[in-house]
């Protein structure tokens, strides 16, 4: 590797955090991040040091950030769509296209060498209702709110960024506020040495990999939500939640648990028993959403063909 690209490599997990924001998936920020890459590796001999690397990097970031936002669907989740449905459903809808899904991302690759001291602050901006919540944004709105409010940069950085004044930053950031503020952001990051989470988290693995539902609701908030992107279901509270795993959703029964984390958020590999009878088969990343001591909602993302990769969890168990 030449020192050219030893000096640019420092900044990829801070640019992929800072794309996954913008664009929603963990896909589409490696791919613009790239991008980044080879227009600085390419533009390095024009550059002469005129701007810090780092403002110079996020500003070829942000154009092609807002680039592929030109003529992308704004990406949400399923509670975006449809009103909640019911727990007694057999049909949970055809899937929709990963293009119009907020995805989740793994955390080692946005906070690789992140400070301990900060990186539960840096989790709570990747948490996937506020990464939902940004999609509302205009595209220039989003990159104001995130590097004033997450990244922390002054309103004449930005201004200088995005080729804009003072004014017209800080009127960004008072519309993107409003727009945020409006979001239901009430889930808070994950602790790795809170004891209380900890142990929220043993007892939801021994109960679902148990599927003692009782004791799995028991650990949800009365009005918990489930989804399953890329279907369009959801579901909202014990009654239709508790329905629908011992219902449509009882294939489950018999599923094992990997533990990882995404999104700032506990997260699992669920592997269901194989319809030979050999071994466990992938079948979602599961994303909880904490607040309060309980279970505020548990997210499935079905797409395990790539997601499983991405998070370094095994193809199958035996």
């Amino acid at each position: 590797m030449t020192d050219i690209e030893t000096q640019l490599e420092t900044f990829r997990p801070e640019l992929t955090g800072y794309c996954y924001r913008m664009l929603g998936s963990s896909f589409e920020a490696e791919d613009a991040v790239q991008d980044t890459m080879i227009r600085a590796w390419k533009g390095f001999g024009g550059f002469e040091g005129r701007s810090a690397l780092r403002s110079w990097l996020y500003r070829i970031a942000t154009n092609v950030c807002l680039t592929m936002l030109g003529s992308a669907q704004r990406r949400v989740r399923p509670m975006d769509l449809t009103p909640a449905g019911s727990g007694s459903a057999t049909n949970p809808g055809e899937p929709r296209p990963d293009q119009i899904w907020v995805g989740p991302v793994p955390d080692e690759r946005i906070f690789e060498g992140t400070d301990p001291a900060h990186l539960i602050a840096e989790r709570e901006s990747i948490r996937l209702a506020f990464v939902a919540a940004l999609q509302h944004l205009p595209p220039r709105q989003r990159a104001v709110l995130i590097l004033r409010e997450v990244l922390a940069w002054s309103a004449q950085e930005v201004a200088d960024l995005l080729d804009s004044t003072v004014a017209g930053v800080n009127s960004a950031l008072q519309r993107a506020r409003s727009t945020i503020a409006a979001a239901d952001l009430t889930a808070s990051a994950y602790q790795p040495l809170d004891a209380d989470q900890r142990a929220l988290l043993a007892r939801y693995v021994q109960a679902f990999e148990a599927y003692d539902l009782t004791a799995l609701t028991s650990l949800l908030h009365e009005d918990a939500t489930l989804s399953m992107p890329p279907l369009p279901l959801w579901l909202r509270g014990h009654d239709d939640i508790t329905a629908w795993m011992s219902g449509t959703g009882s294939g489950c029964r018999g599923s094992r648990l990997l533990p990882t984390v995404a999104n700032g958020m506990p997260a699992f590999g669920q592997y269901r028993a194989a319809v030979s009878g050999e071994g466990h088969e992938p079948w979602a990343l599961i994303v909880l959403e904490l607040s309060g001591g309980r279970i505020a909602a548990v997210n499935n993302f079905l797409d395990t063909a790539r997601l499983f990769p991405l998070f370094h969890l095994p193809a199958r168990l035996n």
